[in-house]
């Protein structure tokens, strides 16, 4: 009677059993995989130190564009049916690229980074952040300023497979079927000399070359002189490297007084705010007066260039990497002028041309995650290499080098009736989308 007993119960607890698994899984199958309460997106940049000018504005950018996503209710995930809002999480890098990347491993392993961004950052902080996403397999997109010496870091690397990078070439042209070969404003080489050709006729054709004693200086030096060279211009020096100084010079006057006994009526280089504003005091004082100055990364700031001092910035060009008269789209009804003025009415400050290059990796990061469907890494690293997009700093696709050329233009630091004093003007633009706001000024006062 016992064992009959027992049996019953038996049976009966493994009928219940099954029972329970299937209703436990029935309801799994039809929901689908749980979807993640967000997507963690992570960016290491530099907000204190040498960096900081890049950094505040292009910090912005990434919120800005974030604010902008979330907004709409998230970024739309096929594989749950949902849209999911997009967590921004930022380190303070220090402008140090070793602490960059080991900010950027923080960011994935212990704050669960999906994906890693970066606003413009100098080549060392790209590779740095580039390392630490290749080791861990998650893709990155980092705005990185000139194609050379990124691509140089890429190679030696051994061509990174989830790092994406967006910037400008100094000479190199697109590759072959690129929708940007052969259109002009896609190279510092094709805007210079286009620029310089407006006005060599009225100088003597003689040029001064500088550069910051760093993998990005080296990279322009060992790429511009011979290229103006190539286009008739009277590079003075460049066999003895002459203009090429370390990051912390303080005297450059055996460098200006070259420049200044050769007769140097047009300037050209690519330096550090701090570096160049010391060095072009310096040429002040020496009585040193080119008629053009052309001074990439170290004129690109508002910041950078009123803490020079005086009337230092007046006429003092640099490229352009984005405007807030630019007509391009945001995300929703975000244009760049709107864009500048939220950046205005929390900083007080004037248009900062980095806020564009920071806020569009969102925008092609949340349009590789639709286009993707789903958060797994190799697919929205699949999705990143088929962007094809209009974004707020202009037409976006990767090359076969996972780089993105942008287009660029001229702008000039011009004298206002402001509290500010100086405003950066479009000078000269090869693009519809970037229309020229002001005449250049030379010779330079």
């Amino acid at each position: 009677m016992m064992k009959r007993v027992w049996h019953k119960v038996v049976v009966v607890g493994v009928v219940i059993m099954v029972l329970a698994l299937l209703a436990a899984a029935l309801p799994a199958c039809e929901a689908g995989p749980e979807a993640p309460d967000e997507i963690v997106v992570g960016s290491a940049v530099g907000l204190t130190g040498s960096g900081a000018g890049f950094g505040s504005g292009g910090s912005f950018g990434l919120r800005a564009a974030v604010e902008d996503i979330n907004n709409l209710g998230g970024v739309y995930v096929e594989e749950y049916d949902k849209k999911l809002p997009i967590k921004l999480v930022i380190f303070d890098n220090e402008s140090d690229p070793t602490k960059a990347g080991t900010l950027s491993e923080n960011l994935i392993v212990i704050e669960g980074a999906d994906f890693l961004v970066s606003p413009p950052q100098w080549p060392p902080f790209i590779s740095a952040i580039a390392t630490v996403a290749e080791r861990y397999q998650t893709p990155f997109l980092g705005f990185a300023g000139p194609f050379e010496p990124n691509n140089a870091l890429r190679e030696a690397a051994g061509n990174w497979k989830y790092t994406w990078e967006s910037g400008f070439a100094l000479g190199a042209p697109p590759p072959p079927g690129d929708f940007r070969e052969g259109v002009p404003g896609y190279t510092m080489a094709d805007l210079w000399l286009a620029f310089l050709g407006e006005f060599r006729g009225q100088t003597n054709e003689k040029v001064g070359a500088f550069a910051s004693d760093d993998a990005d200086g080296r990279g322009w030096y060992g790429a511009f002189p011979g290229i103006l060279r190539g286009a008739g211009f009277d590079v003075i020096g460049v066999e003895d490297e002459l203009g090429i100084a370390p990051g912390d010079t303080t005297d450059f006057t055996p460098i200006i007084t070259e420049w200044k006994d050769n007769n140097c009526e047009i300037l050209v280089g690519n330096a550090p705010a701090p570096w160049f504003g010391t060095m072009w005091r310096q040429c002040k004082a020496l009585d040193y007066k080119p008629k053009m100055v052309i001074a990439n990364k170290a004129a690109m700031i508002y910041s950078d260039i009123a803490s020079w001092g005086g009337d230092l910035p007046w006429g003092v060009v640099a490229e352009v990497e984005w405007v807030p008269s630019m007509e391009t789209p945001g995300i929703g009804d975000t244009t760049s002028q709107s864009l500048d003025e939220r950046w205005h009415e929390e900083s007080g400050l004037p248009p900062h041309q980095l806020i564009g290059p920071g806020y569009c990796q969102i925008q092609v990061l949340a349009d590789a995650i639709e286009r993707a469907g789903t958060l797994d890494k190799e697919l929205v690293n699949a999705a990143i290499a088929e962007t094809d997009m209009m974004t707020i700093r202009g037409p976006a696709q990767y090359d076969v080098t996972q780089f993105c050329r942008f287009p660029i233009c001229f702008g000039q630091w011009q004298k206002v009736d402001t509290p500010e004093q100086w405003s950066f003007e479009v000078i000269y633009s090869q693009h519809d989308f970037y229309p020229v706001t002001a005449e250049p000024i030379f010779p330079i006062p």
